[in-house]
C-alpha cells in the first residue's frame, strides 16, 4: 500500500477534492471523528477556525492510501494502516476524517488529521513523516504478502515519474498523461549531454526548451503548457544548470510560444482535432456503459445499506425483548440472568456487524471486478488513440525536417559548376581582408632593377571533385545489373574516428 502524505492548508479545496463526484465513481465517508460537525465541509471549517488561534498555516495533514490495483483489500486493513500512521506521527486522538474513493476499478482512501492541539493551541510537529510513511508502506507490503514495488526495496530505484496533484491537473489541461510526459522528458535527458542535444531531443518530440520566469529551464508542449525540467527529470536545479548551462541565452516563454505558433501547421492541428473527435466517438458507448454501471452499482449498494439497516433494527428489538421487566427484571439482575443475556446480546451484535461488513465488502469486490473489465476496454481505446497521435507527431516532424532541408536543385547546380568557378565562388564568399591576403602580389623591384619572384597564394585551389551520376544514369546501371560498390573510405579517417 503506497502512502503519500503532505502538510497543507486550504480546507475548502481539500473538501471539494474529497467530495468530487465527477472524477470519482463512488464516494464513501467512512469516519468523521473529533469534530462537532457531521459533514466534511463543516469539519474542515472547524479545523481552519482552530488554526486562526495559532500562527500555523498548514493546519492539516493529508495522507492517501493506495493499495495494489489487483488486490482486494478489506476495510480493516485500511483502518489498521490509518491507526499506524496516526501513532507513528504523534497524532493520537487528533480529529480526523476518512473517505474512500473508487474510480476506474481502483479503490483508495484519504485520511485527514487536524494538526492543532486544542489543549495547548499549538500545531503538532511532524518530523520525517515522509520517511515514516515509506517505512510503514514497506511493512504493509510485507505483512499482507503483496508484490512490493522496486522503489520500496531501494530508495534510489524509486520511480521518478511520480507526480503531484498539481502536475496531474497540468497534464490534464495539456491533454496528456502525466506519467508519459515525465517518462518522455527523462528519456530526452538521458540521451543528452549538452543544451543543444537536449533541445534537439525535445524538439523531435514536439517540445521547446525555454527560459522560465522563476523555474530556470522549462519545456513547452505543443499545446503551450509549461513544464519544469528539474521537476520532470527528478534532478536538482544546480544539476540541470551544470549540464545545460544558464538559461539566459534561451528565449522566454512568450517568445517560445510565439515561435511555436508559427511552426505548428494548421493541417496537423486539424488532424489532431479529428483524432480527438474519433476518440470521443469510440469512447461514447463505453462511457455510456460506464455511467449505467456506476448508477446500477450505487443503487445496489443503497439497497444493501437499507436492508442491513432494517435488519439491524429488527435484531436490536429482538435482543432488547430478551430482558425481563418489572419484578422479574429485578430478580434477573439479582440472579445474574440479566448479565448473561447482556453478554449474549453483545456477542450477537458484534457478529452481526462483522456479517454486514463482509456482505458489503463482497459486493464491492464483485462490482470492482466488473468495473475493471470495462476499464480494460476503455484502456484499449485510449492506447489506440495515443498511438495515432504519436504517428501524427512523427509525420509532422518528418515533414518539418523535409521543409527545413536545403533545396536539392541548388546542390545539383553547385556540383555541376566547373572547378574554377566553384573555387571563385568560394573565394568570393570569404571576408574581404582574407581575399586580399590570398591574391598574388606583383613582383617587387630590387635595388639593382631585377625583379623578385611573386609569392605563392596562401591557399591552393581545391582539386576538382568527381561528378556525381544523375538519377537516370543510376537507374540505367541498376537495369543493366551493374552494382558497382561505392568508393572505399579513407582508412586513416576511419581510424581517427
Amino acid at each position: 500500500m503506497i502512502l503519500k502524505g503532505a502538510q497543507r492548508g486550504g480546507g475548502k479545496q481539500l473538501a471539494l477534492h474529497l467530495l468530487n463526484s465527477r472524477d470519482n465513481e463512488h464516494i464513501e465517508v467512512h469516519e468523521i471523528r473529533g469534530f462537532a460537525s457531521d459533514d466534511i465541509v463543516g469539519a474542515l471549517k472547524e479545523a481552519h477556525g482552530m488554526s486562526r488561534g495559532t500562527k500555523c498555516r498548514q493546519f492539516l495533514f493529508s495522507v492517501s492510501l493506495n493499495p495494489p490495483p489487483q488486490e482486494r483489500v478489506p476495510v480493516e486493513t485500511f483502518e489498521s494502516a490509518i491507526e499506524w500512521v496516526e501513532e507513528k506521527n504523534g497524532l493520537k486522538g487528533q480529529p480526523r476524517i476518512v473517505v474512500f474513493h473508487e474510480k476506474e476499478g481502483r479503490r483508495h482512501a484519504h485520511a485527514v488529521w487536524s494538526r492543532i492541539d486544542a489543549d495547548t493551541m499549538t500545531a503538532k510537529n511532524l518530523p520525517f513523516f515522509k520517511t515514516k510513511l515509506r517505512d510503514l508502506s514497506r511493512e504493509l507490503y510485507i505483512e499482507n504478502g503483496w508484490k512490493m514495488p522496486r522503489g520500496l526495496m531501494n530508495s534510489r530505484e524509486a520511480d521518478p515519474r511520480n507526480f503531484t496533484l498539481a502536475e496531474w491537473h497540468q497534464a490534464k489541461r495539456a491533454g496528456r498523461d502525466a506519467r508519459d510526459l515525465k517518462s518522455m522528458m527523462q528519456e530526452c535527458w538521458a540521451v543528452s549531454d549538452s543544451m543543444a542535444a537536449f533541445m534537439q531531443a525535445l524538439k523531435s518530440r514536439g517540445f521547446t526548451l525555454a527560459r522560465g520566469d522563476r523555474r530556470g529551464h522549462v519545456a513547452l508542449s505543443p499545446e503551450g503548457e509549461v513544464f519544469s525540467v528539474a521537476r520532470a527529470v527528478g534532478k536538482k536545479t544546480k544539476d540541470i544548470a551544470k549540464r545545460l548551462g544558464e538559461p539566459d541565452k534561451l528565449p522566454g516563454v512568450a517568445e517560445a510560444r510565439a515561435q511555436l505558433a508559427k511552426d505548428l501547421a494548421g493541417t496537423f492541428q486539424r488532424h489532431r482535432a479529428e483524432a480527438e473527435l474519433q476518440k470521443r466517438r469510440d469512447l461514447a458507448p463505453l462511457d455510456h456503459k460506464r455511467k449505467e454501471m456506476v448508477l446500477a452499482h450505487r443503487q445496489e449498494r443503497q439497497r444493501l445499506d437499507a436492508g442491513q439497516q432494517q435488519r439491524r433494527q429488527d435484531e436490536s428489538k429482538a435482543r432488547a425483548a430478551r430482558f425481563d421487566t418489572g419484578v422479574r427484571g429485578l430478580w434477573a439482575r439479582v440472579s445474574g440472568k440479566h448479565a448473561a443475556v447482556q453478554k449474549q446480546n453483545e456477542r450477537e451484535a458484534y457478529l452481526a456487524l462483522a456479517r454486514d461488513r463482509d456482505q458489503r465488502q463482497a459486493l464491492i469486490d464483485a462490482q470492482m471486478s466488473d468495473r475493471q473489465r470495462l476499464q480494460a476496454d476503455i484502456k484499449d481505446v485510449r492506447d489506440r488513440h495515443a498511438a495515432l497521435l504519436r504517428e501524427l507527431r512523427t509525420d509532422q516532424s518528418q515533414i518539418k525536417r523535409t521543409l527545413e532541408a536545403p533545396p536539392v536543385m541548388k546542390e545539383f547546380e553547385a556540383q555541376a559548376r566547373p572547378a574554377s568557378k566553384r573555387a571563385e565562388a568560394a573565394r568570393s564568399s570569404r571576408p574581404k581582408a582574407q581575399q586580399e591576403r590570398e591574391m598574388p602580389k606583383a613582383p617587387e623591384r630590387a635595388k639593382d632593377g631585377s625583379s623578385t619572384p611573386a609569392r605563392a597564394p596562401l591557399q591552393q585551389e581545391a582539386p576538382e571533385q568527381p561528378r556525381q551520376p544523375s538519377m537516370e544514369q543510376r537507374l540505367d546501371r541498376l537495369r543493366n545489373g551493374d552494382r558497382t560498390p561505392p568508393p572505399a573510405r579513407n582508412r586513416d579517417i576511419d581510424r581517427e574516428r
